[in-house]
């Protein structure tokens, strides 16, 4: 089920279109492929094991979405995250990766979607230690990397289907992890820490920021793709996001906060070096550019674009293949708009 609607944003007026799934949504990802525009991947969050994926595709004529039955998949439990896999070219394979119990690639084709790899890391015990999250890297596309509630992050080869490398990489849970390069990444967890990892140096870790509270776990971390100096990450149950210069760290370059309620959600823009979006409980999602901060701990910028969505914004993406577009989930449904 689709809709296309219009509403202003700001002084202008905002191309927007909506799928409403059967069930309560959570992760959510853009295809990255050209061939496929205005494809987007969408999990259920239904709190018990049966839950699925559903593969939903906007039409440009009509301006309505619809979800291809042949592609939709059973998942157990939420996904905690989905990803295509990042080949604009349409050189690969038509991956999606996702994460709950276990890390999992899906390949899609004409005739359906069919499970190519299911990877656990954990073989010798009966029990499975949740993925929280996961990032596939841009410039590597057989590398990919998972958090874990169990403290560790872990790389994998996915097409020999083994692990490169896993880390402890933390005092408690990891809730995020993010690539910033082919063998750099950092992660957040809930000992209130950002950390950065080299793979040429395994046995090190670069701590770039701590949160001011003891304890207060990093929910959320996104590393500009376009500007590998910055990144920001959220705090839990907090209203403000938190930049970072990983140049200067422990302080950071900026703290936006005209969020009015906790946020859940952010994305760097991947076309802009200084621009990155923002959803949370307060039903927003705030776009802003980040080219006037004054360092350090600037906290007077306002967002130069406001989108008040039905309901608490849970999940957001920015297109990478189509920079004009971003998405958002609450509730039952997904929103795409166009910025």
């Amino acid at each position: 089920m689709g809709e296309q609607n219009k509403v202003m944003i700001g002084d202008k007026c905002a191309e927007i279109y909506t799928y409403e799934s059967q069930d309560l949504v959570y992760a959510m990802n853009w295809s990255n492929r050209r061939d496929k525009k205005f494809r987007l991947a969408v999990g259920s969050f239904i709190e018990e094991l049966n839950n699925r994926v559903e593969i939903i595709t906007l039409d440009d004529e009509t301006g309505r979405f619809s979800s291809d039955n042949r592609l939709q998949f059973q998942h157990p439990y939420p996904p905690t995250k989905i990803m295509f896999i990042p080949d604009k070219e349409c050189n690969c394979p038509d991956l999606v990766a996702t994460t709950g119990d276990y890390l999992r690639i899906w390949h899609l084709t004409e005739e359906g979607t069919t499970l190519q790899k299911l990877l656990n890391n954990n073989k010798n015990s009966e029990f499975c230690a949740p993925l929280t999250a996961f990032d596939w890297n841009e410039t590597d596309p057989k590398r990919l990397g998972t958090s874990s509630i169990d403290t560790t992050c872990t790389i994998w080869d996915i097409e020999k289907g083994m692990v490169d490398t896993q880390l402890i990489a933390h005092d408690k849970e990891v809730y995020d992890i993010a690539w910033g390069g082919v063998g750099v990444f950092a992660s957040v967890s809930a000992d209130g820490s950002v950390r950065v990892f080299d793979l040429r140096d395994k046995e090190h870790s670069t701590i770039i920021y701590e949160s001011p509270q003891p304890d207060t776990p990093l929910l959320r971390l996104g590393w500009n793709k376009q500007d590998p100096r910055y990144m920001a990450t959220l705090l839990m149950d907090c209203s403000k996001v938190v930049v970072l210069d990983i140049r200067f760290p422990t302080l950071p370059v900026a703290e936006l906060q005209r969020h009015q309620a906790s946020v859940n959600a952010l994305a760097w823009a991947p076309h802009s070096s200084c621009h990155i979006c923002t959803a949370g409980d307060d039903s927003q999602a705030l776009i802003w550019d980040l080219s006037s901060m004054s360092q350090p701990m600037d906290t007077s910028l306002d967002p130069i674009l406001a989108y008040s969505a039905g309901a608490e914004v849970n999940q957001l993406q920015w297109s990478t293949s189509q920079p004009d577009w971003v998405a958002i989930c609450f509730g039952s449904k997904t929103q795409i708009l166009r910025v």
